[in-house]
């Protein structure tokens, strides 16, 4: 939770930190722009990194960082310094994502990894709802140096519960070299690994279906609805509901169904619902039943496919589950940033450009799991 929380808990701060640093809000959304950025290409770094020194040691290394750079957030007093610790943040919380998933898979075989990633997958959900919560409280009621305390805070408790509790899961014998020409060389296999590719671009493609509707839902509170600021709950709620369901029977069936049959279905399923709201899109009127309903819904298809997605993509690399957890998380955050610059301005005057972007992605989703 440490990537999403850093990201949506200072948001109802933008203002206040506006005001204090003299700056306009265009300026402060570049600490959100340096932040992705970060998160982006330093995941490269952490996957080997692991896969060499070991996960925990490599853990605790990024939530040190972390928790130091939140604490220089919270102190910080001007723009170029938030910068730059907001830059350093970004490197420190892309560990998280990408040890936990190695942590998973080093730990747990078969459908109990499928299980344990289903669990994550619903962590994950809960925290882009509770982020912006906490961070409204703690703001209104201690200003806004207090979020990044409380995310320091939040770091130093997960510090130290992996020092306490988390165990080094990958023995020394399955350790892999760090050397440059080494690193790059298993970046490269992969890159040339068909079947890893299309995995890692069906689950991207699946995703981004999803994430079109986060990054836009101001265009959709605000300019398709007719709501106000204080209704972000009617589109977010429903569709963390949405992912926590989907996670939560993928976690239950993993036993039952095999991961490729859970994809499958998730894709087919996804399909009718994309159909349903292009329907809805072009026929009717947007409300909150027409526009979120198929949200929910897509919601529910992607999380049930996420944990054996991810599960298989790194599979396909046993001895390099760092590198691997590495490249699914930049290839992810790179189309991200893609439909947020060029997907959303251009869908963001029509629900019916919304539902065809969706069902955009999600052809891609399906074409490329057919060549996987």
């Amino acid at each position: 939770m440490i990537g999403p929380f850093t990201i949506d808990t200072y948001l109802p701060s933008f203002p206040d930190i506006a005001a204090d640093f003299e700056i306009g809000l265009g300026a402060m959304a570049q600490t959100l722009s340096v932040y992705l950025l970060a998160f982006a290409a330093s995941t490269l770094i952490w996957g080997p990194l692991s896969d060499a020194l070991g996960r925990r040691r490599v853990a605790v290394t990024a939530m040190a960082l972390y928790v130091a750079a939140s604490l220089g957030c919270a102190m910080t007093d001007s723009l170029s310094q938030m910068l730059l610790l907001r830059f350093a943040q970004g490197i420190a919380a892309s560990g998280g994502i990408v040890i936990a998933r190695a942590v998973v898979r080093d730990v747990y075989d078969g459908h109990q990894a499928r299980k344990a990633m289903a669990q994550v997958v619903m962590m994950f959900a809960l925290a882009p709802a509770a982020a912006p919560i906490i961070g409204g409280f703690l703001h209104d009621a201690f200003g806004w140096r207090a979020v990044f305390q409380f995310l320091a805070l939040y770091g130093l408790v997960t510090m130290a519960l992996m020092l306490w509790r988390l165990p080094e899961t990958l023995p020394a014998e399955r350790r892999q070299s760090i050397h440059p020409r080494a690193v790059l060389g298993n970046y490269l296999t992969a890159l040339r690994h068909r079947q890893f590719i299309a995995l890692v671009l069906t689950f991207c493609c699946f995703f981004g279906g999803l994430f079109l509707y986060i990054l836009g839902s101001p265009a959709i509170i605000y300019d398709h609805l007719g709501l106000g600021a204080n209704s972000f709950a009617v589109q977010f709620v429903p569709m963390v509901a949405g992912v926590m369901a989907g996670a939560w029977l993928a976690g239950r069936l993993s036993a039952r169904v095999a991961p490729h049959h859970m994809i499958r279905a998730a894709l087919l399923f996804a399909v009718g619902v994309a159909l349903l709201n292009l329907a809805m899109a072009r026929w009717l009127d947007p409300n909150p039943f027409t526009v979120v309903g198929p949200v929910l819904l897509y919601a529910f298809a992607v999380a049930l496919s996420m944990p054996s997605l991810t599960v298989m993509a790194l599979d396909c690399f046993p001895r390099n589950r760092g590198m691997a957890s590495a490249v699914q998380a930049f290839v992810q955050m790179n189309l991200n940033a893609l439909i947020a610059a060029v997907a959303v301005p251009l869908v963001a005057p029509s629900v019916l450009a919304f539902a065809l972007c969706q069902g955009l992605l999600l052809m891609l989703a399906g074409l490329f799991w057919r060549l996987g």
